[in-house]
């Protein structure tokens, strides 16, 4: 080993022992922001290597410029594919555009706005170039199409969602508002992968400058028409009325303006904690492995606006796109994301009369069985469905499903009068309900998971998450019921064991097994190069710890065994 290599590698070390979860990142640990942009527009991908190649998990193509995995030939192939898309399918009316306030995110917004304004889309970009959350441009898709059959209106979202800054993130919402399905996104995967291995050949482009000139372009103000319909799905009176002090913070994230219009528009007692947009997010409180991550659903992250819970009756948190939530409560702090969504539902179905009596309730099968407890005591039926918000579209906009919620933290749920709102994850209603349930109730959600647990036990869930290479989460989600060979889990008989969803009969893309007071979820993550085993019990730690270190066990078993030479 080389001298130099020794003191990079000391270096590093070093490094990681003043790193801490919770607090605040060292000058050291931060993104190099001209170089990450530099890297975008310098980098070309090397197609033979699939982690260069464009791939569509369950929220697009994201990834690094750093790691030739997104920079401007990803962004160009994709757009052009997108294109390409629209003109096979007939869709041809305008293009709803935003992006976030990672760094990758101006430059990708700029690269596709060159691509759709040479192939001649009628493209809608925000009005002062203001950054635009993936929950407003799902509104704005549904606002435009309904009552339409022709001329359908789309979008593209350029975000990385909460994921470290040095990340990009591109993703397509078709015609229906929300995350496009595995038949789209693999036509434009394979089309945009075709643009790569022949040099980008077949792209249209034109300068920027002309791009925003195009008559195809046009200004459309995403935050006054979203806020504008906010009083449609959530009870701003009952908020103003009750007197609420409300905190938010931001995350530095797409809806940083959004809060303090929203306040303005309809007269709340709402605090902007942080109003600072910076792409290294220096702001942010170190997540549980030392990295910068805008997640609202962790306490790590979150412990800027955690410390400040005594000084309002509500506070929360949207990661940088504003489609997932965190909520902060004085009774408790950061809630559980699936203790949030189990109190929403318990909430909503009976205070929405408007609703159907037959609209249901929509679940991840790594969400909490709490939630299938609620259901039951309400009468309503609980479609469980595998992650990936695409599976709740359909239901949302006909009205079958009243709330849907995942286990990160991402839901939606129906206007008040029991018709669509949005069609991908929502943080912003989200966040606001929590403030509509205390004004309503007298209790904060925290007190109000107290009452459930007090009725239906408490459970106990973990998510644990460890590295994992695209060969090894290929593995995971090949894992089949024939390879769990114990009829017991941590001293409970097995009910079930799935690798198919019970709401649609679709792929879970891993394993879920199943008892009475238990059970374990494994799967690879589909953003991120990590597996995820996700477990919950109602009989207490212990047990949970028990379910996990099952778990565990067959994973790495699975995996050891997958290494192996045929």
């Amino acid at each position: 080993m080389s001298e130099a290599t020794v003191n990079t590698a000391a270096a590093a070390s070093i490094l990681l022992q003043e790193l801490k979860p919770g607090e605040l990142p060292p000058a050291s640990a931060l993104t190099n922001i001209p170089r990450l942009i530099s890297a975008y527009y310098t980098g070309q991908p090397d197609v033979s290597v699939a982690a260069q190649q464009v791939a569509f998990g369950t929220s697009g193509h994201r990834g690094s410029s750093f790691l030739q995995s997104f920079n401007e030939w990803h962004v160009l192939a994709i757009s052009q594919a997108v294109c390409d898309y629209r003109a096979q399918k007939g869709i041809n009316g305008p293009l709803f555009l935003g992006f976030d306030t990672h760094a990758l995110s101006e430059p990708a917004y700029a690269s596709v706005l060159e691509v759709l304004a040479a192939n001649g889309v009628e493209t809608m970009i925000a009005v002062n170039d203001e950054y635009t959350p993936t929950p407003v441009v799902s509104h704005a898709i549904l606002k435009y199409n309904a009552g339409r059959s022709s001329g359908l209106a789309d979008g593209i979202i350029i975000s990385p969602s909460h994921n470290p800054p040095d990340s990009g993130g591109l993703k397509y919402n078709p015609p229906n508002g929300g995350p496009a399905d595995t038949d789209v996104t693999g036509w434009m995967q394979a089309r945009a992968n075709e643009f790569l291995k022949n040099g980008l050949q077949g792209i249209k482009r034109i300068p920027l400058a002309r791009a925003l000139s195009a008559s195809t372009t046009h200004r459309h103000d995403f935050l006054n028409d979203y806020i504008a319909d906010l009083g449609d799905v959530i009870d701003m009176d009952a908020i103003r009325g009750a007197k609420l002090r409300m905190g938010v913070d931001p995350l530095g994230g797409a809806g940083v303006n959004y809060w303090g219009a929203i306040g303005e528009r309809y007269k709340l007692d709402l605090t902007v904690i942080n109003s600072d947009v910076d792409q290294t997010f220096r702001f942010m409180t170190l997540d549980w492995d030392c990295k910068i991550r805008m997640d609202p659903s962790s306490p790590s992250a979150m412990q800027s606006l955690i410390v400040l819970k005594d000084r309002f009756d509500i506070a929360f948190a949207c990661d940088t796109d504003h489609d997932r939530h965190g909520i902060v409560a004085p009774s408790v702090g950061l809630l559980p994301p699936n203790h949030y969504l189990s109190v929403c539902i318990d909430y909503l179905f009976q205070h929405r009369p408007q609703w159907s009596a037959n609209a249901a309730i929509g679940k991840t099968l790594v969400s909490s069985q709490m939630i299938d407890r609620v259901g039951a005591r309400l009468g309503r039926k609980v479609y469980e469905v595998p992650v990936g918000f695409k599976w709740f579209v359909d239901g949302l906009i006909d009205g079958s499903l009243g709330f849907v919620g995942e286990e990160s933290a991402g839901a939606s749920f129906l206007r008040r009068d029991g018709s669509v709102w949005t069609t991908d994850k929502d943080g912003i209603t989200a966040a606001l309900l929590a403030a509509e349930i205390t004004a309503v109730t007298g209790q904060d959600p925290g007190e109000r998971y107290r009452e459930l647990g007090n009725e239906f036990g408490a459970p106990f869930f973990m998510r644990v998450d460890a590295g994992a290479t695209l060969a090894q989460k290929k593995l995971l989600s090949a894992l089949s019921p024939e390879q769990v060979t114990s009829t017991e889990l941590a001293g409970e008989k097995i009910e079930s064991i799935l690798t198919r969803a019970p709401g649609n009969n679709a792929g879970i893309g891993g394993l879920k097994v199943v008892t009475k007071n238990g059970w374990f979820a494994a799967r690879p993550s589909g953003t991120e190069d990590i597996y995820k085993i996700y477990a919950e019990s109602f009989l207490g730690s212990d047990h949970l710890q028990t379910i996990i270190s099952q778990a565990q066990a067959m994973v790495t078993e699975t995996l050891d065994r997958g290494a192996k030479p045929a």
